[in-house]
């Protein structure tokens, strides 16, 4: 039985410690500090470095791992097309690279076909929660020596052959976006063990202050008090998150086993649901592998149900929605058309046609998944709804039948 509140009263706390600090300049970036430091405590990481949102901590990311103007970096195209996007913010290109059929998730015999001599980086995706085969990707990265950049998003606390998600590639990326395990309405958070990867992304994302690293966030008044001070040494973004998303976030994050479980439950009901409809094939989960079902998805037979009558069906008889997949990057208008604000003008794209790229998994796929909610924090709600899916699934059923 579980029964909790998204926001408690713990992250109410933490957000009255900040504002009774009335953002006096001796105050501020303590409670990201904080953050920081228990949550690279919390995913057994050397370094933490907080952000305002998940894309800027993968651009930081790329940009701390030496990507360049013209670089390659691959990534799959079945995620939110933030991944691809954060990619052109370092001015470099994103290529695609296919999924598995059964688990939606980039594989390193994909990745392999499009490593190219401009090949820098990979970025995985735990997709929806799930992590693809780390250790497989982590090799074949090794042999070509790219960087691996874990996209976790959708993913907080899984493991893989009883390894933490997040500790096998060079970087690991985290969103506090709103609809994630952990949120503060926004941010991100990125973790690494290297100490010249920390004091870059530190550098990169706080305006290119000379008197920060890895492990110092903020510059002191006697540094700024200075007439002679030179702050910027090197051209940085302004990607700083701010204690009041700290804060709340500070306080999910003491919460994170009982706020991911919740969506874990959630996924076991709809698992025992779905199990007996032939028309509904869930995630495949590989054997070593946990997921964390930041949503459940389902790929669905169309030929036999069709998508929308099925969503529109759900919510006629009371389900709460069901969202579909993203667009695949490459065929987001964006992409089409290069509309990359003026980027396109450099010559860095020209000889890439994004109309004909093809992923054809990844094709099959997107017109296909159903993603269903996990996040109901009352038992009784969730409950509900898999008594409406149920339901929804009985009608089609004797459609497919008949």
């Amino acid at each position: 039985m579980f029964d909790i509140e998204r926001v408690s009263d713990l992250e109410r706390k933490y957000v009255d410690e900040v504002l009774n600090g009335q953002f006096s300049s001796s105050n501020t970036y303590k409670m990201v500090t904080r953050l920081e430091k228990e949550f690279a405590k919390k995913f057994g990481a050397k370094h933490a470095v907080a952000m305002v949102n998940g894309t800027a901590t993968l651009h930081m990311a790329l940009e701390a791992a030496g990507v360049k103007a013209g670089d390659e970096v691959i990534c799959p195209p079945l995620t939110m097309s933030s991944t691809a996007i954060a990619i052109l913010h370092a001015n470099a290109v994103p290529v695609f690279a296919d999924v598995d059929r059964n688990s939606f998730l980039i594989t390193a015999e994909n990745i392999k076909k499009v490593i190219t001599k401009k090949t820098k980086a990979i970025i995985t995706v735990a997709l929806y929660g799930l992590a693809p085969q780390m250790r497989e990707i982590n090799e074949l990265a090794k042999q070509n020596e790219l960087v691996v950049i874990e996209d976790n998003a959708e993913c907080f606390g899984a493991y893989q052959d009883g390894q933490l998600v997040g500790s096998f590639g060079h970087m690991a990326s985290y969103s506090f976006q709103s609809s994630k395990h952990l949120t503060a309405g926004e941010g991100g958070i990125i973790i690494t063990d290297s100490d010249d990867y920390a004091d870059k992304l530190r550098r990169y994302s706080g305006l290119g202050y000379a008197g920060i690293s890895g492990n110092k966030g903020r510059i002191t008044k006697d540094d700024i008090q200075s007439p002679d001070y030179d702050r910027h040494v090197i051209l940085g973004w302004n990607y700083r998150m701010a204690d009041l998303c700290a804060a709340v976030a500070l306080g999910q994050l003491e919460r994170m086993d009982e706020l991911v479980d919740v969506r874990k439950n959630v996924a076991k009901m709809y698992s025992d649901i779905v199990s007996d409809c032939a028309w509904m094939h869930p995630q495949k989960v590989k054997e070593g592998n946990e997921h964390s079902y930041w949503t459940y998805v389902v790929s669905l037979d169309i030929e036999k149900v069709d998508w929308h009558e099925f969503r529109d069906k759900y919510i006629e008889f009371g389900g709460d929605g069901i969202y579909a997949a993203w667009k695949l990057s490459y065929q987001e208008p964006m992409f089409r058309t290069k509309a990359f604000l003026n980027r396109e003008d450099l010559g860095i794209y020209d000889a890439y046609d994004f109309c004909n790229v093809k992923c054809e998994n990844a094709e099959f796929l997107q017109p296909r998944l159903l993603q269903f909610k996990t996040n109901y924090y009352h038992e009784q709600d969730a409950v509900e709804q898999m008594k409406i899916l149920k339901h929804t699934i009985e009608y089609f059923d004797k459609e497919v039948n008949a």
